[in-house]
Parts: structure tokens; C-alpha cells; sequence
């Protein structure tokens, strides 16, 4: 019989924080070590200004440090851009791929991601990858369909459990206060486990399946005891301590 993966709470910054905000890093750093996280893996995805910083805050630490995109390819001529070894030399240990803000603003598509997540990989970090539907393919019943196509075109090579997690995020919930019902998360959540276990085999048990999408520490818990979700992408709310660890603390005994 498999047991759960290990929980995961991302925190994604997304555009926000300056340098005052490293006050919230060394607080979640200091309640994760209090035992606040319960049984889950912690980690902050900044923006790139203040990745080094954060990961020298959490040095040593059970928070690890994440970004929130990356590049193709190792090194060249992408102004602006930064790899997935940059990153690793930073200090991060996870990043976040196609998020439907990089999606839709970026026009990235799944083959673009893909190519991102694999690169990841070989840097050495996990890649936390992203699919959801917006409310129109929901209305029209495409959810699953989409979700499949983004996990089947966006799938690295190389992915296991300890390079790859998926987030779930639906498109209309992302900051808007919407959420959907613990069965609608259930739903999906179990179709990318099959999913997910059709591309790994057996090892595809031990990949974390992460929900995002108006997490806040209030529907928090209700969440995370839905079936074949193991941790949470939250956005908004991880941008305090006192909020991220509401959520983390879901996983307390």
C-alpha cells in the first residue's frame, strides 16, 4: 500500500516584495522550526530581486527557496531572462513553470514549458508545474480535457518524484476569492494522479499533486484532506507569515 508524498506549501510572490518584506521570510523560517508546518515541506517562491536573499535566510532551515520562472536554455543572448543554473547558483531549489499568468501573458505554450520544466531538471531543481482551466472551458465541461493536454504536452523527460511536482490551479480562481468544492478539486485531483501515474508507472504515486487557487488559511484545511492532494500553490496569502502559516498549519497534528 503507497503512502502519501510528503506535504508541500509553496508560497508564490508572484510581482510583490521588496527587501522590508524579508521580515515575513525570517518569520514563516522561525514558526516553521516551532513545529507551525505539522508534518509539511515549506517553500517561498520570491521575486528574482530577492532570491539569494531568502535563501540565505533559510540556510540550514526546513523552508526552501523557489522562483517563480526560468529559461530554456543554460546561458546566451535573453536579455532579461535567467536559467534554471542561475537559479540553482542563487539558491533556489524549486521553480515554478507555466503558471497561467506566464500562459496567458507570456503566451507560453506547453511546449514552451515543457522545455522549461526540462531544463529545470537538469539543473537540478524540481520543477512545479502548472495546468488549470479558465471559467469558459469549465462552463463548457472541458476541464479535464484541458488539464490532460497541458500535463500531456507540458511533461518533462527525466520527470520522478523528487524533480517534479504539479500544481493545479483553475484559472478563475486565482485571486478572485472563488474556490471550487472540495468534489470539483477531488475530481481533477484524481484524474491527474491517474494521469500522472500512466506517464511514471508505480512511481508515480510519490509525485505531489499541489492545489492553488484562493487558498486561504480559512479553506485551508477543508482542501488539503481532499483526496490526492498533497500541499497547496498559494499566492495572495503567502505574502505574510501569519496567512502562509495558517495554511501550513492544515498539516499540524
Amino acid at each position: 500500500m503507497s503512502t502519501r508524498p510528503k506535504p508541500l506549501v509553496a508560497g508564490n510572490w508572484k510581482m510583490n516584495g521588496l527587501k522590508a518584506a524579508l521580515s515575513e521570510v525570517s518569520a514563516i523560517r522561525d514558526a516553521a522550526a516551532a513545529g507551525e508546518a505539522g508534518r509539511a515541506e515549506l517553500a517561498i517562491c520570491p521575486p528574482a530581486t530577492l532570491i539569494a536573499a531568502v535563501a540565505d535566510i533559510c540556510k540550514g532551515s526546513s523552508v526552501a527557496t523557489g522562483a517563480q520562472d526560468c529559461h530554456a536554455r543554460e546561458s546566451g543572448a535573453h536579455t532579461g531572462d535567467l536559467s534554471a543554473t542561475m537559479l540553482k547558483d542563487a539558491g533556489a531549489a524549486y521553480v515554478i513553470v507555466g503558471h497561467s499568468e506566464r500562459r496567458t501573458d507570456h503566451h507560453e505554450t506547453s511546449e514552451m514549458v515543457r522545455a522549461k520544466a526540462e531544463a529545470a531538471i537538469a539543473a537540478g531543481l524540481t520543477a512545479i508545474l502548472c495546468v488549470g482551466e479558465s471559467q469558459r472551458q469549465r462552463e463548457a465541461g472541458e476541464t479535464l480535457t484541458v488539464v490532460g493536454e497541458q500535463i500531456e504536452k507540458s511533461w518533462p523527460k527525466g520527470a520522478s518524484p523528487d524533480s517534479l511536482v504539479i500544481a493545479y490551479e483553475p484559472i478563475w480562481a486565482i485571486g478572485t476569492g472563488l474556490t471550487p468544492t472540495p468534489a470539483d478539486v477531488a475530481e481533477v485531483h484524481a484524474f491527474l494522479r491517474r494521469e500522472v501515474e500512466r506517464l511514471l508507472g508505480g512511481q508515480g504515486t510519490g509525485v505531489r499533486l499541489l492545489y492553488g487557487g484562493s487558498v486561504k488559511p480559512s479553506n485551508a484545511r477543508e482542501l488539503m484532506a481532499v483526496p490526492h492532494v498533497d500541499g497547496a500553490l498559494v499566492g495572495g496569502a503567502s505574502l505574510t507569515a501569519k496567512d502562509f502559516m495558517g495554511i501550513a498549519a492544515a498539516y499540524k497534528a
